[in-house]
């Protein structure tokens, strides 16, 4: 991975090679964005779009056959990217992230082929696991929007890992340590952090458009958690093993919950100030 983002920073020829053919491949096509981000953080907006003018090709070539995922990530990584390169913050980068789910489920409403698809899809998966365990009844509304949602979901979290990848390429070739420090030193501020209860609160009444998007109010909180859990670990000097099942049980609901609490209150007190690092055994 490496070798491929120093290629890529050889030049605007290699970049523009590198890019391309990523997108060119199913799968490895997700890469082309962190690529072009790369490019507009290592040099500025002006050499990204040269850049994307022709990653943007191969993408476009995926959304013509129903693939709209790769055109949705160079879009919205780029977007996060240039943000993140203005405001050197990542809480403005996680909020433009909620602007990709946004954006994901408006590109999917105005493709109702692959709608339907998808619908299709998840019918037949809830139609097959239904032989054992039997499932509530679903509306066709419900199940619409739970798609959206999921679908939302899914591009903004991708998209975060790939501005994450962009970044963590930039430090390794540029500024070794840099995106450790900036990770585990990241914490919301307290006005954004409220704007964000506050969304969801609004999104939790029901009734309104933002119902659906729940969930991505609390990604910003629950990427806060991570990294104030790293911070804190680098601060104590805790063993790795502690990471590993921390990552182990964060796929759970209640450990996500738990994150974006801590979050919040991480915004108003600073945890990570207020603890102290442990003294060396051999001091006087």
């Amino acid at each position: 991975m490496r070798a491929l983002a120093a290629f890529a920073m050889a030049g605007r020829r290699q970049a523009i090679i590198a890019a391309v053919l990523c997108g060119m491949i199913p799968l490895i096509n997700m890469i082309s964005p962190a690529l072009v981000a790369l490019v507009l953080l290592r040099h500025g907006p002006r050499e990204a779009l040269m850049v994307a003018a022709f990653a943007v090709l191969p993408s476009i070539g995926w959304a013509s056959v129903g693939d709209m995922t790769p055109l949705i990530l160079l879009i919205g990584v780029g977007v996060m990217a240039a943000v993140l390169r203005r405001t050197a913050s990542w809480q403005y980068a996680l909020l433009a992230a909620i602007l990709v789910a946004v954006g994901s489920e408006a590109a999917l409403m105005m493709r109702p082929a692959v709608m339907d698809l998808l619908l299709q899809q998840v019918e037949a998966f809830m139609a097959a696991g239904g032989g054992s365990v039997e499932l509530p009844e679903v509306t066709p509304e419900t199940l619409r929007e739970g798609v959206l949602t999921l679908f939302g979901l899914m591009h903004m979290l991708m998209a975060v890992f790939l501005l994450i990848l962009a970044r963590w390429w930039q430090a390794l070739m540029y500024n070794p340590g840099g995106f450790q420090k900036e990770f585990h030193e990241f914490r919301l501020q307290p006005s954004v952090a409220m704007l964000l209860v506050g969304l969801f609160l609004l999104a939790s009444l029901g009734g309104t458009v933002l119902t659906g998007w729940i969930l991505y109010f609390v990604i910003p909180l629950a990427i806060a958690g991570v990294a104030l859990v790293h911070g804190l670990v680098g601060i104590k000097r805790l063993s790795r093993l502690f990471l590993v099942a921390f990552y182990l049980l964060l796929p759970s609901p209640l450990a996500v919950q738990l994150l974006s609490v801590a979050a919040l209150l991480d915004s108003f007190y600073d945890f990570r100030r207020r603890i102290q690092p442990p003294a060396d055994d051999g001091s006087i």
